[in-house]
């Protein structure tokens, strides 16, 4: 009976399936069709992109597959401030740039085929600074808010507390391990970001000495440590030798000079550049220890820099270098973010034991806490084209690329406009109408939770010239007469009842527009969420998911074989000192 029940069954099938290859769809209606010729038949933009999309990660995750998890050289780009927000609406930008709606254009590093999250927190701050997270960066821990290269156990602005809390960093890491180091930075390059690389400080404004109290003078400052950087490294590990960071190349000279105006550089903007009162000239005391090294100050100087230099120090700015859209204004010129990274690659690729190298554009930080979409954005913009430059320069099979962005900031997207919107624009909406406020006002794409607020500066370019006029953020009280008055003599504009700027007549795409910011305060201020982090080359799969901050360095020291190269390297030199 089995059988039979078998062989009937057999039967059916068989009928059913000969029915089928005489006509496949005749059990269909007959304007139906099949899934999969449903799927074949689609004729849509978006469709074919996810579909080429998804072949070229294949193919790209399959060429990775061949590539060592281990890198010879680490490239680190920070983003200083660089949140969600401020990616997504960089993008946006630089597409309406090239003349396309923005929003389907990518920045380089979207292309990267690794991306996470990191959690940005410092161990004493829900919102966190510069200075502990890009030590969490650089050196596997997370610390306090406002200290460099120290521990938590470190106190803020005890200089007897760093003694036996230092930590050590990736750069220091690879200059034991022998391979060139580098530091590149659009900020004074004693900034908290650069510095966290290489220095050890209870406080990170103690920039010089004259930045330091009384009783700290056991405690170099982070000028001096830079200087000294080949001889306090050597002094902590036994069998070091190193031969200093052979690039830097950021702001920051008045820290290096004395407060002497016969030091001044032919650049200087103050009557006195130098803030040191030591009497010591940093930069002369580098170019002695260096003798064949190359300082520079200028694009000149730059430009004339070969590939293969031994030791550079670039030090481009008084203060911090220019906003990238404000870099024309400069006295005696200055390079770009990409110029020096590129100048960096050349230079430290010379050595057969690979490098590393930080690259920070610092000043996207600067214009978001200026309250300036505008300078941020462009920076932003740069420092993507920076990367590009990066990865073109490099072998992807060898060189892991991570960046990531030390905090974010209260920076916003709102207000429901239309797709191909000018994101530094006016809210305009899909029937073509510029949106307004519950009083009749329009208002901005991009916004500030806090900071100075609205300021109309026209072709401004330079984002910290809000700080030279009175602080008028939008939310001034309306029987503030005295500041109303003032903010319509000045910019032309009225103020509604709620405290609001009529932006009716106002371009509000021009570089020196100030965004309107909810709450009235000097600076505007970070944020406490993830920020993104994007890698590509040798053990770029390891990022991946919601990490501690900390955590990136631990993927550079697997890829790289810090830690275990730096003790190799130091083991024999102390084996052969003994025989």
């Amino acid at each position: 009976m089995k059988k039979l029940l078998a062989l009937y069954i057999a039967a059916i099938a068989l009928a059913l399936t000969s029915c089928n290859d005489n006509n496949k769809n005749n059990y269909l209606p007959n304007d139906a069709t099949s899934v999969t010729e449903a799927i074949n038949t689609v004729n849509n933009a978006w469709y074919d992109a996810g579909q080429k999309k998804v072949a070229l990660t294949k193919a790209h995750l399959q060429q990775l597959a061949e590539i060592k998890d281990k890198a010879k050289n680490i490239i680190l780009f920070v983003g200083d401030g660089m949140g969600i927000s401020t990616v997504t609406a960089a993008r946006i930008l630089e597409g309406q740039n090239k003349g396309m709606m923005g929003e389907e254009n990518n920045l380089s590093f979207d292309n990267f085929p690794f991306t996470g999250l990191a959690k940005t927190y410092n161990t004493n701050a829900q919102t966190p600074d510069s200075a502990g997270t890009m030590t969490a960066l650089v050196t596997g821990v997370k610390t306090n808010m406002g200290v460099i290269g120290v521990d938590e156990d470190a106190r803020h602005g005890d200089c007897a507390s760093v003694a036996g809390n230092e930590l050590i960093t990736a750069l220091e890491l690879a200059e034991l391990a022998g391979m060139s180091t580098g530091l590149v930075s659009t900020a004074r390059i004693t900034h908290a970001t650069p510095a966290a690389t290489y220095a050890k400080s209870a406080d990170r404004n103690w920039e010089d000495n004259s930045d330091k109290p009384g009783n700290t003078d056991a405690c170099e400052d982070i000028a001096l440590q830079l200087i000294n950087f080949e001889k306090n490294l050597e002094s902590r590990f036994e069998g070091a030798d190193v031969n200093g960071i052979e690039v830097v190349m950021g702001g920051g000279r008045r820290h290096f000079l004395p407060k002497d105006e016969t030091y001044n550089s032919p650049d200087a903007k103050s009557r006195i550049e130098g803030d040191r009162t030591d009497n010591r000239d940093l930069i002369k005391e580098w170019t002695a220890h260096y003798t064949n090294g190359k300082y520079v100050f200028d694009q000149t100087g730059f430009d004339a820099l070969t590939d293969h230099e031994e030791h550079v120090l670039g030090l481009f700015n008084e203060s911090h270098m220019q906003y990238e859209a404000d870099r024309k204004n400069d006295i005696t010129g200055e390079p770009s973010l990409s110029e020096m990274t590129a100048k960096a690659i050349t230079i430290l690729d010379n050595n057969e034991k690979g490098f590393f190298l930080s690259v920070e554009s610092g000043r996207i930080d600067h214009a978001h806490h200026a309250g300036n979409a505008y300078n941020a954005l462009s920076d932003t913009i740069e420092f993507s084209k920076a990367i590009q430059i990066a990865y073109d320069a490099t072998d992807p099979k060898e060189t892991l690329i991570i960046v990531t962005a030390d905090h974010s900031h209260v920076f916003t997207i709102a207000g429901y406009p239309k797709r191909g919107n000018p994101i530094l624009g006016k809210v305009v909406n899909n029937q073509g109408e510029e949106a307004k406020d519950e009083k009749g006002l329009p208002y901005t794409t991009l916004g500030y939770l806090n900071g100075r607020g609205f300021r109309n500066l026209g072709n401004e370019t330079d984002a910290d010239a809000v700080y030279s006029t009175p602080l008028n953020a939008p939310s001034i009280a309306a029987a503030d007469t005295e500041n109303i008055v003032e903010l319509i003599n000045q910019d032309e504009v009225t103020v509604s009842i709620t405290g609001r700027i009529d932006l009716s007549s106002v371009d509000t795409t021009t570089p020196g527009f100030h965004q309107e910011a909810l709450i009235p305060m000097n600076t505007e201020t970070h944020a406490g969420e993830d920020v993104g982090v994007y890698a590509s080359g040798p053990s770029a799969a390891l990022v991946s998911g919601t990490n501690e901050q900390n955590y990136i360095f631990h993927v550079m020291n697997y890829a790289g074989d810090l830690v275990k190269k730096a003790e190799e390297a130091t083991m024999k030199k102390r084996l052969n000192s003994k025989y």
